[in-house]
C-alpha cells in the first residue's frame, strides 16, 4: 500500500467530535443524529462518492478487498469487483442504509492507516450536524426516534441476558455433566463467530445457516450460547443490531398471531419501535431452535404467504413466510436441528448452509469418562472399553449418553459384573440404563407401571418415532390413554422430562430413551389391552423392516433397537426389570421376511446391506444371524468406516452358503495409518481392524459354493493385502471369478501372481484401474505361464502398461493355452507394444480369441503389423481398435486383412478411429470376400451420406453375412436412408442397425420404416437415439410396430416426440400386437401428462420395459466393453 498521501479537505466549517469515546453502538447513534436532517443530505449522498475519489487506484482496491473480508460484508463480491467509484458509492449507501455506509467506510480507512482522511470525515459529519436547527421539530421527533430505540435495544440485551444466563443444567441427575458441557460450548463459540462468513467459494455471504447434528450434542445450547454472547456485546456486533430467538416448542403451542407479536415475546416493556427495528431487515437475525420439533407441516401455497409483519395469521404461516423469504427476506436465519429430519426443509430454504455440530470432542470424551470414575484405574478401563467400540464411543459425542455409559459400567463394576457385555453395542448399554431406571437403590422395585401403561408408554414412543414428534402435550398422554397419575410416574423414574421453561411441554429424557421404548412396542403389542383407535401402518412389522435408511434415516435407530431386542437374554434382562412379558414372536416374523426377500430376485447392490448388519450384529445372537444370512447367496457391500467393517464381518463369517461376494475398502487401513491419536489407542484400533479383516477374509474359505469375489476400488495396506491372499490361497477357496479392479498393490502383484499358479478353478480374472505397472505385469506374466494357471479371460484396462511389459504378454500368450480372451484397452502400449503382441498373434500356439485395443496410441504403423497377424491367426474372432488414431492408412490395412481368405474375424470394432468415407470403400470391397464378419462398429466416424451409400451396396447383398452394423454418430443424413432401407430389406442377416446421433430426420425414418415392415426385413435391434425426430415420425414408427413383429429392441431418447408423438406410439404400445420388449425412453424429460401415458402403456403392457438406455444384452456385440461378468458395471 502506498504512503497517505496529503488531501484537500471538502469545504465547510470543521467541529470535531472524539468518536473514538463511544462505544460501537453509541457511536452508531452518533451517527444517526448528525446525518438524520435533510440540510445534511447533500454530504450524506456524495460524501462517500468524493472521498473514494481521493483513493489511488491500489487504495480503492485494498479498499474493496477490506471491504469482502468484514464478517459483514452484505454486498455480493462480484458487484464490488468491477465496481468504479461512484458505483460502490451507490452499493454501500443501498446494502448499509444512512450511518451504516459511513461506519464501515471509516473502520476501513482506518486498517488503511487513513487517519487524515478519517478525522476529516468524522469533522464534516459534525459539521453537517452542526448546522442543524435545534428549533426544528422534525429532528426533535428524530432524536426522539433514536433515543428511544437505543433505549430498547439496551433493555432488551439486558432481558436476553438475564434469561439465557441459566442456560446450563446442573442437575444431580446429569452430575457434573452440566460443567463439562459448559465448557465444550465455549470452545465451539468459534464455531459462532464464523457462521455468517463470506464464502470463499462463491464470494457470497450465507444468508440461512442450518446447524445440524445428532440428538443431544448441544444444538440449542448453542443457539441460546449465541444469543447470550449477542446481548453481552460478544458476538455478531457489527453484524447484526439485533437477534430474535424463537424456540420450536412454544411455536407449537400458538395458533395465531402477528410476526411482531412472534417476535416481542422477550421484550422489557410494551412499548418497543417495531418498526424502526423491522426497517433494517439486513441487520436483523432470527434463531429458529429444534425446527424437527414443529409441529407444522409448511404446506402452504407461496400465494398465500404473507410478507406484512403487523397481519395476524396462523403461526405456521408466518413461519413459512420467513424461511421462504417472503417476510423480510433481507434478514438472516439460524435454524437447528437433526439431519435425519431435514425433508421439510428442502422445499423452505434457499441456498441454505449447513454446519455440523460435533458434540463432544475425542478429548474431551476421555477426560469425562475418567473424571466420572473415583478410582483413576476404573477410568481408563471404562474409557478403553468404551473407545473400542466404535459405534458406542460416536453415541457418546452427546453428553447424556456418555453419562449414561458412564453410570451402567460403574454399577456393573460395583457388582463385579462383566462390563464387556454392557458395551457391545447400544441395545447392551441401554437394557442395562432402562433396567436400572426400574430399580431403585436399595434393590426394590417402586412404583413400577404395569404391562398397559407400559404399553401405552411404548405406543406413544413408537408413534413419535414414524411421524418424527418428539415433544408431547398434556392432550398426546390423554389421547393414548396416559394419566396425569402415569406422567408423573415416568417423570420421576427420569424416563420423560419436563421442559423448564414451558409446563405443558415434555420430551423422553433422550431421543434414544424414546427409540428404545418404541422397538420395545412391537415386543409388547399384542399383551396389552386393545386401544380404540384401528391400527397403524407403523404397526406392522413389515413395514418397519422395509423402511430404508435412506429415505426413513429417522427410524435407524428404532430398527437397531428391535433387532437387539431379539437376543433372549436381553428380553429376560428386561422382563425380570420391568415385570412384564415380551414376546419373541417378532423373531419369527423378521426373519419370514427376510427369507422372502432373499428369494425374490432382488439386486445386491441395491438390497442396502450394509444397513441390515447393523441390524443383526445389534441381536448379538449367532443362530439368528446364521439363519437369516443363509437366505442371502449374493453380498453387494461398501465399506468406507471402521463400524462398518465391525458389522460386516461380524455377519459375514456366519455365512456358509455365499456364492458370490461383492466389496469394496476403502478409508479403514489409511485412517489407521494416519490416526493422530495415542500410540496406545492407534495400537488398539489396529488390533481391532485387524482382527475383523481377517473375520472376513476367512469368509473366502468358509463357503464352499463361493463362485464369484469382486474386491474393487479398496486400498489394502501390505498387512491387509497378506491377509487377503491367505484367505485366497486356502485350499477350501475355489472362486471361478476375481475381480480387484481400482485396487492398490503394495507389494507389486506378486501375492496374486502366486494365487494364479495354486488355483485350478480361477477363469475369469479382472484388475481394471489396478496399479499394476510393468514390473507387476512383469509377474503376472510368469504366472501366466504357469501351466497351473487356468485363466480363460483377463482384463487389464487402464493398468499403466505401457510397450515395454508387450514383451512378456507376448511370452504368456504363446505359453498360455487357456488364455482366451484379453482386454488391454486404455493402457499407452503404441504402434513398438503392439508389434511385440503381433508377435505371439502370429504364433501357432496362440489361442487368443478375443482381444481389445481400444485406445492404446495405435496409429497407421500398428495395424500393418495387426493385419499380417490377422491374417496368421486362426482363432482370433473379435477385435477391438475403438478410439486410435487409425485413419483412412490404417483401416485400408484392416480391410486387407478381412478380405484374406484365412481372415477368421468375427467382430471388428472401428469405433472413433479418424477415418472418413474413402475408408467405406475399402471395407466394401473386402466384405465383398469376407464371410466370416458378424458384427462391424463404425462409429463416431466421418464416414457421411457418400461413406454410408458405399457400404450399404455389399450390406444389400444377401451373401453378406454381418448381422450387427453401427454407424452411430458418423454424420449421417435422411439422403442415406434410402440405401439403408435398400440394405435392410434385401438382406435377412442384418438383426441389429445402430444409428442413433444421426440427422435421420422425420422424413429419413419414414424411408426406413417402409423397409422395416418389408416381409424380408429381420432387424430386431434398432438405435435412433438423438436423430432429430418428432412427432411427424410417429405415425410411420407405429404402423412398423404393427408390422414388424420381429422388432424387440428400439431406442428412441434425444428426439423431440412430445405428447401428441407419445400419445400415437402408446396406443400400439398397450396392444397386444407389439412385440417390442426394451422402448428406450427418458420419462423424467416428458411433461406429467405425458409420463401418465407412458405409465399407463407400462400398466397395460407389462412385457415392455421402458428405460433410458438400451443396455445390449447380446454378449457378441458388447464382448469389449468394461462389465463384470454378470453384467453390472464394477467400474
Amino acid at each position: 500500500m502506498t504512503a497517505p498521501q496529503e488531501r484537500k479537505g471538502l469545504q465547510g466549517p470543521m467541529y470535531f467530535i472524539d468518536f473514538d469515546h463511544f462505544s460501537p453502538l453509541e457511536a452508531d447513534y452518533q451517527f444517526m443524529d448528525m446525518m438524520a436532517d435533510s440540510s445534511s443530505s447533500y454530504f450524506s449522498d456524495f460524501g462517500l462518492l468524493l472521498y473514494f475519489e481521493e483513493l489511488n487506484k491500489e487504495e480503492f482496491n485494498n479498499f474493496k478487498l477490506l471491504l469482502k473480508q468484514r464478517t459483514d460484508a452484505l454486498i455480493p463480491w462480484s458487484a464490488v469487483k468491477n465496481a468504479k467509484r461512484e458505483d460502490l458509492a451507490n452499493l454501500m449507501n443501498k446494502y448499509y442504509p444512512r450511518e451504516q455506509a459511513w461506519n464501515v467506510t471509516l473502520q476501513i480507512f482506518g486498517k488503511m492507516n487513513l487517519k487524515g482522511l478519517c478525522e476529516r470525515a468524522k469533522a464534516e459529519i459534525n459539521c453537517s450536524a452542526k448546522t442543524m436547527e435545534p428549533e426544528d421539530v422534525e429532528d426533535k421527533e428524530i432524536h426522539s426516534d433514536q433515543d428511544l430505540v437505543l433505549d430498547s435495544r439496551t433493555e432488551y440485551r439486558s432481558q436476553i441476558k438475564e434469561k439465557f444466563s441459566l442456560l446450563w443444567d446442573n442437575s444431580p441427575f446429569l452430575g457434573d455433566l452440566g460443567i463439562l458441557h459448559y465448557r465444550i460450548a465455549q470452545e465451539e463459540k468459534k464455531l459462532l463467530e464464523h457462521l455468517f462468513d463470506v464464502d470463499i467459494k462463491t464470494g457470497e455471504q450465507p444468508k440461512t445457516v442450518v446447524l445440524h447434528g445428532a440428538a443431544g450434542v448441544g444444538k440449542t445450547q448453542l443457539a441460546r450460547q449465541a444469543m447470550l454472547d449477542w446481548a453481552e456485546g460478544n458476538l455478531y456486533q457489527q453484524r447484526f443490531a439485533y437477534v430474535f430467538y424463537l424456540n420450536a416448542r412454544e411455536m407449537n403451542q400458538l395458533n395465531e398471531s402477528s410476526f411482531a407479536e412472534l417476535i416481542s415475546k422477550d421484550w422489557p416493556s410494551t412499548k418497543y419501535p417495531i418498526e424502526k427495528i423491522l426497517s433494517q431487515p439486513n441487520s436483523l437475525l432470527f434463531i429458529i431452535d429444534s425446527f424437527d420439533e414443529l409441529n407444522f407441516a409448511f404446506e402452504e401455497p407461496e400465494f398465500a404467504l404473507c410478507n406484512d409483519w403487523s397481519q395476524v395469521h396462523p403461526v405456521s404461516f408466518l413461519l413459512s413466510s420467513l424461511l421462504r423469504k417472503v417476510m423480510l427476506p433481507e434478514s438472516s436465519l439460524l435454524l437447528t436441528l437433526r439431519l435425519t429430519n431435514a425433508k421439510k426443509l428442502k422445499h423452505l430454504l434457499k441456498n441454505e448452509h449447513y454446519v455440523e455440530v460435533p458434540g463432544m470432542p475425542e478429548l474431551a470424551r476421555k477426560e469425562y469418562i475418567c473424571r466420572f470414575f473415583e478410582d483413576k484405574n476404573s477410568g481408563m478401563k471404562a474409557f478403553h472399553l468404551l473407545r473400542s467400540n466404535e459405534m458406542l464411543f460416536s453415541m457418546c459425542q452427546a453428553p447424556l449418553v456418555c453419562w449414561i455409559a458412564c453410570t451402567c459400567l460403574k454399577q456393573i463394576m460395583k457388582k463385579d459384573g462383566d462390563i464387556t457385555m454392557t458395551c457391545r453395542t447400544p441395545t447392551d448399554l441401554f437394557t442395562c440404563y432402562i433396567s436400572g431406571l426400574f430399580t431403585s437403590v436399595d434393590g426394590c422395585s417402586f412404583n413400577l407401571p404395569n404391562q398397559d401403561q407400559l404399553g401405552r408408554l411404548c405406543y406413544l414412543a413408537a408413534k413419535g418415532i414414524w411421524t418424527m414428534t418428539y415433544v408431547f402435550y398434556r392432550e398426546n398422554f390423554r389421547k393414548y390413554g396416559l394419566t396425569k397419575y402415569d406422567v408423573s410416574m415416568f417423570l420421576d423414574m427420569n424416563i420423560l422430562q419436563r421442559d423448564r421453561e414451558l409446563e405443558n411441554c415434555y420430551v423422553f429424557t433422550h431421543l434414544h430413551v424414546q427409540e428404545f421404548f418404541a422397538a420395545m412396542f412391537y415386543m409388547l403389542k399384542d399383551s396389552w389391552e386393545t386401544r380404540d383407535n384401528p391400527a397403524d401402518s407403523f404397526e406392522n412389522l413389515k413395514s418397519v423392516f422395509e423402511s430404508k435408511n435412506d429415505k426413513d434415516s429417522h427410524l435407524m435407530q428404532m430398527k437397531c433397537f428391535l433387532f437387539g431386542l431379539l437376543n433372549e437374554e436381553r428380553i429376560k434382562q428386561l422382563e425380570k426389570a420391568l415385570n412384564c412379558k415380551l414376546s419373541l414372536d417378532v423373531r419369527q416374523e423378521l426373519l419370514q421376511t427376510m427369507e422372502v426377500l432373499g428369494k425374490s430376485d432382488y439386486s445386491p447392490s441395491e438390497l442396502g446391506f450394509l444397513e441390515l448388519f447393523h441390524y443383526l450384529y445389534e441381536t448379538q445372537d449367532e443362530a439368528f444371524v446364521c439363519q437369516a444370512m443363509s437366505y442371502f447367496p449374493k453380498i453387494d457391500v461398501n465399506i468406507c468406516a471402521k463400524i462398518h467393517l465391525f458389522v460386516t464381518s461380524f455377519c459375514l463369517k456366519h455365512c456358509r452358503d455365499l456364492q458370490t461376494i461383492k466389496f469394496s475398502v476403502s478409508m479403514i487401513f489409511e485412517k489407521m495409518s494416519s490416526s493422530s491419536w495415542l500410540p496406545e489407542i492407534r495400537q488398539s484400533d489396529g488390533e481391532i481392524i485387524t482382527h475383523c479383516w481377517e473375520d472376513l477374509c476367512s469368509v473366502l474359505h468358509t463357503n464352499e459354493h463361493l463362485k464369484e469375489l469382486s474386491l474393487c476400488k479398496s486400498k489394502l495396506d501390505k498387512l491387509a493385502m497378506k491377509t487377503f491372499y491367505q484367505g485366497l490361497r486356502h485350499p477350501n477357496c475355489k472362486p471361478q471369478t476375481l475381480l480387484l479392479k481400482f485396487v492398490s498393490f503394495p507389494d507389486g502383484c506378486r501375492g496374486i501372481s502366486k494365487f494364479l499358479t495354486q488355483s485350478q478353478n480361477l477363469t475369469h480374472l479382472d484388475l481394471t484401474g489396478s496399479d499394476l505397472g510393468d514390473n507387476g505385469m512383469k509377474s503376472l506374466c510368469e504366472a501366466l505361464k504357469h501351466p497351473n494357471c487356468k485363466v480363460q479371460n483377463l482384463r487389464l484396462e487402464c493398468c499403466d502398461l505401457t510397450a515395454v511389459c508387450c514383451l512378456n504378454i507376448s511370452k504368456a500368450l504363446i505359453s498360455n493355452q487357456n488364455l482366451i480372451i484379453l482386454n488391454l484397452s486404455t493402457n499407452n502400449l503404441l504402434d513398438d507394444g503392439v508389434k511385440l503382441l503381433c508377435e505371439a498373434l502370429s504364433h501357432p500356439k496362440c489361442r487368443l480369441e478375443r482381444l481389445s485395443l481400444e485406445s492404446c496410441g495405435l496409429t497407421e504403423v500398428g495395424c500393418e503389423d495387426l493385419s499380417l497377424a490377422i491374417v496368421g491367426n486362426q482363432s482370433l474372432t473379435h477385435l477391438c481398435l475403438a478410439d486410435n488414431m487409425l485413419g483412412d492408412g490404417g483401416v485400408k490395412f484392416m480391410s486387407d486383412a478381412l478380405a484374406h481368405p484365412q481372415c477368421t474375424l468375427q467382430s471388428l470394432v472401428l469405433n472413433q478411429c479418424h477415418f472418413t468415407s474413402a475408408s467405406s470403400g475399402y471395407l466394401s470391397a473386402s466384405l465383398m470376400h469376407n464371410k466370416s464378419l458378424r458384427h462391424l462398429d463404425l462409429g463416431l466416424n466421418n464416414l457421411q451420406d457418400e461413406g454410408a451409400k458405399l457400404l450399404c451396396d455389399v450390406f444389400r447383398r444377401p451373401s453378406c453375412n454381418l448381422q450387427a452394423v453401427g454407424l452411430t454418430a458418423c454424420r449421417l443424413t435422411s439422403a442415406c436412408c434410402l440405401d439403408l432401407a435398400s440394405a435392410i430389406s434385401n438382406n435377412p442377416n442384418v438383426g441389429s442397425l445402430e444409428l442413433g446421433y444421426n440427422d435421420l430426420q422425420d422424413s429419413g425414418v419414414k424411408i426406413l420404416c417402409v423397409a422395416l415392415r418389408h416381409r424380408k426385413c429381420n432387424i430386431q435391434k434398432l438405435g435412433l437415439e438423438c436423430c432429430s425426430l418428432t412427432a411427424l415420425s410417429c405415425d410411420a414408427l407405429v404402423s412398423t410396430l404393427i408390422g414388424n413383429q420381429k422388432l424387440k429392441i428400439m431406442n428412441l431418447t434425444q428426439n423431440a416426440l412430445g405428447y401428441e408423438g407419445i400419445k400415437k406410439l402408446s396406443e400400439v404400445l398397450r396392444s397386444a400386437i407389439c412385440k417390442l420388449q426394451v422402448l428406450g425412453l427418458c420419462k423424467e424429460v416428458f411433461d406429467e401428462e405425458t409420463q401418465k401415458l407412458l405409465e399407463a402403456v407400462t400398466l397395460r403392457n407389462p412385457r415392455l420395459v421402458i428405460q433410458p438406455n438400451c443396455k445390449d444384452h447380446d454378449a457378441d456385440v458388447s464382448w469389449w466393453r468394461c462389465s463384470d461378468p454378470s453384467g453390472e458395471d464394477g467400474s
